[in-house]
């Protein structure tokens, strides 16, 4: 039957390319020819079914002979097995009737029946177990035999779905050799067809041809007669393409001159522009610098809080990622402008200025420096930095020993502006640290650090706070400087969390004391600088902070918390403000009550995973610079005098004045060197 199939196939395959042979040479100009297509893409389609029918059917075989193989090897294990039971069968009846042999001839002798029993016995146990043994292995060859009718059941199993399947593939070739016959007649009538229709479209194509020759002689005919009435035209035509050639040919100077002229009053116009754009820029900038001055004025008067802001620079510990973007932007136009970025909102913030994260220590100290010189005069200054932890709080204030912050930088100012003032005033300035940790105010700078300070007002019933025992040292020098900055950084307590290395687990007051006698009227001015480095706030949860950091990170949060509490009260101007809550507000009450210029120092960090921190301290930012202290008072008192200070001022301003009017006469006096003197001998 399968070779059957195969002559079929075959003779379907020459007829394939029969019809291959009759179709390659197509009529081009055929209307029928996408048709043809079609019916050839059909036949290559049905092609590809055939060989793919084809080769399954190759596939089937194969598997019939390998099942066919493994049927004949199954049966003749199968006959092997059955061989091998029946003599062991035999085998066994064979030991079988030798042992009833035996039996019967020993029954037969009655004087060793006893021992002829138990022999018997013996024998007959062991026949019974080799029967056993014959049974068990007879039953196993049994399981055998059906184990392999079963196999053998599938096997015909299997060879009866193959038959099946090859019937319906031959059913199916039969199918795919009546298509090819169908599709051979439709191929046949639509080529007759086609070859008709060539036919007829040859002659209508000569019928057409003929007219148009025609109608084309009797055109030319009409073109003859129109030429020789043309070239007159022509002639004309010819000396007007002449004329315009020459105007072509004289275009890109004039083109060239137009554009230049065009370009010499654009660039003019665009400088005009320029100018008025610049000057329009400078007057802008002429105006902000004076809004913003009246604004300090204004602030001063009112005495306001100013409120600076300093934004930190991505930084390594920030991460990477979108976790790590920068979310906080600058006013081009406005130092004093900053927008945040915070849960796809943008939101703007006004403070007295701002500084991006490439301001230098030298920048933002300038900012501040006329508060710290007004310290000279005998105002009582405050500055103190606030943000969360990690924000740059500590290296605004501090620095390092290569870019000092406010702390140091300030007193070398002061002692800068002493040295100017050495010829008419003396003045003495003292330093003294403290930091308060975990509602404890401790001295820094004194010999039992742990010792508990007090906050106590002074007895002279002026209403200012002192701290009792609290250490101050003289400063003379940087140096003397360098050494209070060591002695007191050594014992501040910073440890490392999850959000900042060097944690600064206290807040650190670091408290600066001018007092100047004016040699000439005896007037004394006592001026205090407190610059505060506010430990940083930070959420439990993301800090990680355990045992004892836990414990200081809940008394810095009371206490900014107390800080807030203040802030709230005086803007709200409320008769009772709690500087009582806390030990930093308590402290800090000379600075926030009205009688100190004091600036804000707001640290913020422009990681996106910190915008919820950003937007907390930078709103409470706006709420210290809504309050207003009022007015500052300056501490200066005029000393009183004893004869010999009286004498020593009347030597000093009257002797330059007396030698004016007797030159000559030597004078000793203090002012006047190596010279008598009548007056002052």
């Amino acid at each position: 039957m399968n070779e059957r199939l195969r002559q079929e196939m075959k003779a379907c395959e020459g007829e394939l390319r029969e019809l291959q042979r009759q179709q390659q040479a197509p009529c081009r100009d055929c209307p029928h020819l996408q048709e043809n297509a079609g019916l050839q893409e059909q036949l290559s389609q049905l092609q590809r079914e055939a060989e793919e029918a084809r080769a399954k059917l190759a596939e089937l075989d194969l598997e019939v002979q390998q099942k066919t193989n493994r049927l004949a090897e199954v049966e003749l294990r199968l006959k092997d097995s059955l061989a091998e039971r029946a003599e062991e069968e035999e085998r066994l009846s064979r030991r079988l009737r030798d042992s009833q042999e035996t039996i019967a001839s020993l029954k037969s002798q009655p004087q060793q029946i006893k021992y002829i029993i138990k022999t018997v016995e013996v024998e007959s146990a062991k026949a019974k177990q080799a029967l056993c043994e014959t049974q068990s292995r007879n039953q196993y060859l049994l399981e055998q035999v059906g184990m392999q009718k079963q196999v053998l059941k599938e096997m015909e199993q299997q060879l009866q779905n193959s038959q099946k399947t090859e019937a319906q593939l031959r059913a199916q070739i039969m199918m795919y050799e009546a298509e090819l016959e169908r599709a051979h007649g439709q191929m046949l009538e639509e080529m007759q067809a086609m070859e008709e229709e060539k036919n007829r479209a040859i002659e209508e194509a000569f019928s057409r041809a003929q007219v148009e020759m025609k109608a084309v002689h009797e055109n030319l005919a009409g073109v003859r007669t129109n030429l020789l009435t043309l070239q007159p035209a022509l002639r004309t035509l010819t000396q007007d393409y002449n004329s315009l050639k020459r105007q072509v040919r004289d275009f890109p100077l004039l083109l060239q001159e137009t554009l230049r002229s065009a370009r010499a009053e654009i660039s003019q116009a665009i400088e005009e522009v320029h100018s008025t754009n610049r000057e329009l820029l400078r007057k802008y900038r002429r105006e902000l610098q004076l809004r913003k001055k009246c604004h300090n004025e204004l602030v001063r008067l009112k005495g306001n809080i100013r409120v600076f802001g300093r934004v930190r620079p991505i930084t390594k510990e920030d991460g990477e990622g979108p976790e790590a973007a920068n979310a906080v932007t600058f006013d081009a136009d406005d130092d004093a402008v900053l927008h945040l970025l915070h849960k796809g909102k943008q939101v703007s913030f006004e403070l007295d200025k701002v500084f991006p994260p490439q301001a230098s220590q030298e920048e933002v100290f300038q900012e501040v420096q006329a508060l710290v010189t007004s310290c000279i005069d005998g105002y009582n200054v405050c500055i103190f930095a606030y943000g969360q932890t990690g924000a740059g709080k500590t290296y605004t204030m501090e620095g390092t020993a290569a870019n000092p912050g406010i702390n140091q930088r300030a007193l070398q100012l002061l002692f800068s502006e002493v040295r100017g003032k050495a010829a008419d005033w003396d003045y003495t300035i003292t330093v003294s640290a403290a930091e308060i940790y975990n509602e404890a105010l401790r001295d820094l700078l004194g010999k039992e650090p742990q010792e508990k300070l007090e906050i106590k007002l002074c007895p002279d019933g002026s209403g200012q706070l002192y701290v009792p025992g609290l250490t101050e040292f003289r400063v003379q020098s940087v140096e003397d400087i360098n050494k209070v900055f060591d002695f007191g950084h050594i014992k501040r307590v910073t440890e490392c969390t999850n959000l900042n290395e060097h944690s600064s687990r206290s807040h650190a007051l670091l408290i600066v004391t001018v007092r100047g006698l004016d040699r000439s009227t005896g007037l004394r001015t006592t001026g205090k600088l407190n610059l505060v480095d506010l430990a940083g706030s930070e959420r439990v949860g993301r800090s990680g902070a355990e045992g004892s950091r836990l414990r200081e990170a809940q008394h810095i949060n009371k206490s900014l918390s107390a800080l807030g509490d203040v802030i709230y009260a005086l803007r709200s101007r409320q008769g009772h403000v709690p500087f009582r809550n806390s030990k930093l507000t308590y402290l800090l009450q000379d600075s926030l009550s009205g009688d100190s210029k004091t600036l804000m120092m707001v640290q913020v960090s422009p990681a996106e995973k910190n915008t919820s921190e950003t937007l907390c301290s930078l709103k409470f930012a706006e709420r210290v610079r809504s309050v207003e202290l009022g007015p500052v008072s300056r501490k200066a008192e005029l000393s009183s005098w004893t004869s010999q200070e009286h004498l020593e001022v009347l030597k000093t301003l009257l002797v330059p004045f007396l030698l004016t009017l007797t030159p000559g006469i030597p004078c000793f006096a203090p002012t006047c060197g190596p010279q008598s003197c009548w007056m002052f001998p």
